[in-house]
């Protein structure tokens, strides 16, 4: 799918997985929650503050768009992005991590091909490589 920037971290209606309008899916999808659990506490606050859960459900229901169908191109980049929804810090150093790592192999194979062992690995090399005369 081609959305634009931040298209992953919106909130969504799941109509796929949901109920009624899938309001209480999306909620559980945006925050890898059990849908179920947040059914059961949408259902508890109805109860308690009956006009204001049933507004707000209707507004959401209303307003926010459906999640779209193909919005991750593969399982990887769903896991992805809801580890990032669930901790943005934890996937940053993860990132910061991977990018340290791959910065200190740069940064070994820049020592190595500046140096004399370099040019003396290829020379080697040349040698092995011409036929016996």
């Amino acid at each position: 799918m081609s959305c634009d920037w931040g298209c992953h971290n919106r909130f969504y209606r799941d109509t796929e997985n949901g109920k009624i309008a899938g309001v209480c899916a999306g909620i559980a999808d945006y925050f890898s929650w059990d849908v179920n659990i947040v059914r059961i506490l949408v259902i508890i606050s109805a109860f308690a503050f009956t006009f204001v859960t049933v507004g707000l459900y209707i507004f959401a229901a209303i307003f926010l768009p459906a999640k779209p169908r193909d919005l991750y191109r593969d399982d990887k980049e769903e896991k992805y992005w809801r580890q990032y929804r669930k901790s943005p810090k934890e996937t940053l150093s993860a990132a910061k991590y991977r990018f340290r790592r791959l910065e200190r192999k740069l940064s070994k194979l820049e020592a190595y091909i500046t140096s004399d062992r370099y040019q003396l690995d290829r020379e080697l090399q040349e040698l092995d490589r011409k036929p016996p005369r």
